[in-house]
């Protein structure tokens, strides 16, 4: 089996609840395109060069009304600040992979950062490929979701409010599956407390962005006891 094979079939299997959250979700944004008046080609074209869950939402609203540049950048640079957080702390991870970090920098969603940043890559899987077969299977979740949900819009009959939750499930999942991996829970518990403080502090509509500022400051000025903890 070659190590590209290989990757896929690991990343593949790790992916399964990605799969799951991103189908159901991507066709909640499919059907929710639909009832605006667009075909099903606009949702899987802003699926495969946008790729931002939240911003597809807002830019399917923006597309009925008068374009403007500035707004648009300001509002999806406001929605999407949380990745700038994400690629800070990839950086080392994504060394000396060569071509394959400019995909994996365009691809880097929410869900795929949870799996790649806590990723256990067997020894005998290449890491490079790994980790673009799990960034490709992941937009490709979307891409059909999305594309599912634009051509079947008109055909379901039943309320999806609420589908959309499926995301939150799937943190949860992913969170638990890292806390009984890791040998101290002391990084978990500080994103948490850093959330939850955070929530309180702004409310639920702003708090994302500063929790990111605490927990990368708090990890940075942590480090080096949280190493030696893990060690211990």
């Amino acid at each position: 089996m070659g190590k590209r094979t290989k990757a896929l079939k690991h990343a593949f299997h790790a992916s399964l609840p990605i799969m799951a959250g991103y189908g159901f979700l991507g066709l909640t944004y499919g059907i929710y395109m639909h009832e605006l008046g667009f075909s099903f080609v606009y949702p899987m074209l802003l699926a495969i060069t946008v790729y931002a869950g939240s911003a597809e939402f807002l830019l399917g609203n923006m597309l009925l009304g008068s374009f403007s540049p500035l707004q648009t950048f300001l509002m999806v640079l406001m929605v999407n600040a949380r990745h700038l957080f994400y690629g800070l702390s990839m950086l080392d991870r994504y060394k000396g992979l060569g071509w394959k970090k400019f995909f994996l920098i365009f691809g880097m969603s929410d869900e795929t950062f949870a799996m790649t940043s806590s990723a256990h890559i067997p020894p005998n899987v290449d890491r490079g490929w790994y980790l673009l077969c799990i960034t490709w299977l992941d937009e490709t979740y979307w891409v059909v979701g999305a594309a599912a949900g634009g051509l079947c819009g008109a055909m379901i009959p039943f309320d999806l409010h609420g589908l959309d939750f499926v995301l939150t499930a799937m943190f949860t999942a992913i969170f638990a599956d890292n806390w009984l991996r890791e040998r101290s829970h002391a990084a978990s518990l500080l994103g948490l407390a850093s959330s939850i403080l955070c929530l309180v502090a702004f409310g639920p509509g702003h708090f994302i962005v500063p929790s990111m500022i605490l927990i990368l400051l708090s990890l940075l000025a942590l480090r080096k006891r949280m190493e030696k903890g893990g060690a211990a």
